[in-house]
């Protein structure tokens, strides 16, 4: 268990699009926290501090409301602007630290497996989070999944990857997390092939005999 990161909130009383874009000019973003049958609750928080917060891997906050009472979050939801490249708002929901939840856990991929080291190999990830479900208080920060174990397969699967304990992945045991190709596997399947030329048979012009012929007739009757 680690220690919950405290970030304090201002309660905003207006909403709509205009507001928030003006607060979000001011460096904050709008948020609201709701759950356990409590009433919800809008407010602002830091951009910065949040995002520094995100990227650390943080997933329960201990939000501190200007005014009133901590409350202790896990950050359900957070939506993007139309390009996808920044957070514009932050859906908390209340939690308590002994309930079970399910959260998407970053994958940190280390080692190389030797399958990856032969010549022409590439090696793809197909997922880069996983599902989970867990306590509150057990929720980790990243998922270690170790690549060395793969040794020459080509395939790595989500029952493979070794989870804390606590943690119970929602996909199927068998979901690819992971797999190797080979390049020179996908350029022979395109290869052109060509043709001997000693097995060919010769092209039948069967035009020339025609117009042979003709010719012999005319000969004829000039005759």
């Amino acid at each position: 268990m680690h220690d919950t990161p405290t970030i304090s909130a201002t309660s905003r009383e207006r909403t709509g699009t205009r507001y928030s874009q003006r607060l979000r000019k001011q460096g904050r973003l709008p948020a609201v926290i709701y759950g356990h049958k409590k009433t919800p609750l809008s407010v602002s928080i830091d951009e910065k501090e949040i995002l520094i917060l995100l990227h650390s891997g943080a997933h329960v906050l201990e939000v501190k409301v200007e005014g009133g009472s901590k409350e202790t979050c896990l950050v359900k939801d957070l939506q993007f602007g139309y390009l996808g490249d920044n957070v514009i708002h932050v859906d908390f929901a209340r939690v308590d630290l002994d309930e079970e939840v399910t959260v998407n856990v970053h994958l940190n991929f280390v080692g190389v497996p030797e399958s990856a080291k032969k010549a022409e190999a590439i090696l793809t990830h197909d997922i880069t989070e996983l599902e989970v479900i867990c306590k509150v208080n057990a929720i980790p920060e990243e998922i270690r999944v170790d690549l060395t174990a793969m040794g020459e397969a080509t395939l790595f699967t989500i029952g493979q990857i070794e989870l804390p304990a606590g943690l119970k992945a929602t996909a199927d045991s068998e979901s690819p997390v992971c797999h190797i190709s080979f390049v020179h596997q996908e350029e022979a399947e395109g290869e052109e092939v060509e043709i001997d030329s000693s097995e060919a048979e010769p092209e039948v012009i069967t035009e020339a005999k025609t117009d042979d012929k003709d010719g012999d007739a005319k000969k004829e009757s000039d005759k």
